[in-house]
């Protein structure tokens, strides 16, 4: 019997398939549905779509051209395969941008890339190796991201926070006072607005600080300041997905 479902249909086309195609959408979808839960810019839907259609290009690249294999004609199955790689690509530089010179969406680009890679793999009947990457990718979010959060900071390495604060109160002032007793160089700043609708008072400022110490214990020091309305990190340093 052939080996399609019905008489007369190409290789390819078996419960074997269904199965791989099956096993690449669940496995896609466990690392969607983490990256939807963490409200990231690339979530279930575009994951499970990626692992997805990575495996049933690889399964096309291994059954998809029979019919025309001859004396004088010869396939080669990778060069589809390959066009996975450089193709998801694309995706993943959609997903990187660039704002006030930090580069954000790396770690997000690389899970989709990693994505693509567990469909081929579950494509390509390597089962196995499929569901090994996927629970590596948790081992790595889950268990890394702490672990990266808790290594020492580079004095070099700037950070970002954004200051809320009333103007003629001297804020500003005993602001960057508090950065230099903390340790903290202030490189850069910038006036972002000069008042809103609500209090046209409240001047909202970035400034790039660069030192060794934790960046939230700063934030919360010039939070207790008279005349600051809010704190923000921006910083370019904690692991982001």
């Amino acid at each position: 019997m052939p080996p399609g479902f019905v008489s007369g249909l190409p290789a390819g086309q078996g419960w074997a398939q269904i199965g791989e195609l099956a096993l690449a959408l669940v496995l896609s979808a466990a690392i969607g549905l983490e990256r939807e839960i963490r409200h990231k810019s690339a979530g279930l839907r575009t994951h499970t779509l990626v692992g997805f259609a990575a495996a049933l290009i690889i399964l096309v690249s291994k059954y998809g051209f029979g019919d025309v294999l001859g004396p004088h004609v010869r396939l080669d199955p990778s060069r589809v395969a390959a066009g996975i790689v450089s193709g998801i690509g694309f995706i993943g530089g959609g997903l990187i941008f660039v704002r006030r010179d930090m580069v954000r969406g790396l770690t997000t680009a690389a899970i989709v890339w990693l994505t693509a890679a567990v469909g081929m793999a579950a494509g390509a009947g390597l089962w196995l190796l499929a569901v090994l990457v996927t629970a590596g990718h948790f081992l790595v979010v889950f268990g890394l991201t702490p672990l990266a959060a808790r290594l020492p900071r580079s004095k070099y390495a700037p950070s970002r926070l954004r200051l809320a604060y009333r103007s003629g109160r001297g804020a500003l002032r005993e602001a960057l006072a508090r950065c230099t007793s903390r340790g903290f160089t202030v490189s850069e700043l910038s006036v972002e607005d000069r008042g809103d609708h609500d209090d046209p008072r409240v001047v909202s400022v970035w400034l790039s600080v660069h030192g060794t110490g934790p960046v939230n214990e700063l934030a919360a020091l010039l939070s207790e300041i008279e005349g600051v309305v809010a704190v923000s990190s921006d910083d370019a340093n904690v692991p982001r997905e």
